[in-house]
């Protein structure tokens, strides 16, 4: 349990490090006042919490700085993280137990936003937690992903079905599904493709992937997870919108919280779209994709300790 909150608190660092540097360390121990409390205010903006939690947050510490002006960073701190956890309740993704093989998790996001890499760092996953799983580059526009997928899959040795370039994304879906059941496999991991020339053509495609896979399990599939560049902030929020309508999201990954100061959108994500929240990714290696945990990203965020 330690060892990933800190991977929560490694991943999460240059978020940390912003809310530091703009507050003068207030969380260090120092004592709250009005300087302090207009710091934080700003920090919270910046760090794309939005509106709404930081206000909810500014208020409460607020109120318990009016009932003790002795109040310190630290005690500030906690508050925060009990605003935090109240605003993200429900938001843990926790994936069900599979009942008819393969359950099919189907990964949707515009380029870039680390549909590919996440693909391979789930497999991995799953093969780490002891079950059987086949990844299906679906992305054939991009020439890049469906080598970069090869790569990942003989890296980690995950098994994997891809085509050439061009390829029918919706048939390799299809040719997926029957590996996978042919082979008693539990996932069916699907990396989709992300621009196309209009975002009508995008929408149709997943739609025929999904319809393909619909032949085989009517269910299925059965998770259509959005992934989502966390560096990108609350501009992500409306992208989300547009794939859970045409798509019907069912959860949310979040990658590239690493790399950002930005880390507080997570938090404006799921209080817009209220769409659980299975995975985040904190770096670049295949162990950095972690099951969220708002614990652990509160906490993180707020630099307490587990």
């Amino acid at each position: 349990m330690f060892s990933l909150f800190k991977k929560f608190k490694a991943g999460l660092h240059k978020t940390v490090a912003a809310l530091a540097a703009k507050t003068h360390d207030l969380f260090g121990g120092r004592k709250i006042d009005a300087a302090s409390l207009a710091e934080l205010e700003e920090a919270l903006y910046t760090a794309d919490f939005g509106v709404e939690t930081t206000t909810e947050i500014l208020t409460e510490i607020k109120a318990a700085y009016r009932k003790d002006p002795e109040l310190k960073g630290q005690q500030a701190a906690s508050i925060g993280v009990a605003v935090l956890q109240r605003v993200l309740a429900g938001a843990e993704g926790k994936l069900p137990s599979v009942i008819q093989k393969p359950a099919v998790i189907c990964l949707i996001g515009v380029n870039g936003s680390g549909k590919t890499t996440t693909t391979a760092k789930l497999a991995h996953k799953l093969k780490n937690d002891g079950q059987t799983v086949i990844v299906a580059a679906c992305d054939t526009f991009r020439a890049a992903a469906v080598e970069q997928l090869k790569s990942w899959a003989e890296r980690l040795q995950i098994e994997i079905v891809a085509s050439h370039t061009g390829a029918d994304s919706a048939a390799v879906a299809y040719d997926a599904w029957q590996a996978a059941k042919a082979r008693g496999h539990d996932w069916l991991i699907v990396d989709t493709a992300g621009r196309l020339h209009t975002k009508g053509n995008l929408l149709e495609e997943l739609a025929k992937i999904r319809r393909v896979l619909q032949k085989h399990d009517p269910t299925a599939p059965q998770h259509r997870w959005l992934v989502v560049d966390g560096s990108l902030g609350a501009n992500s929020i409306e992208q989300a919108k547009v794939f859970h309508q045409s798509f019907g999201l069912t959860g949310l990954v979040v990658t590239k919280l690493d790399g950002t100061s930005r880390g507080g959108a997570l938090a404006g994500i799921y209080q817009q779209l209220k769409i659980p929240i299975y995975f985040i990714g904190l770096g670049e290696q295949p162990d950095d994709l972690q099951p969220f945990s708002v614990e652990h990203y509160a906490r993180a965020v707020f630099g307490l300790e587990a």
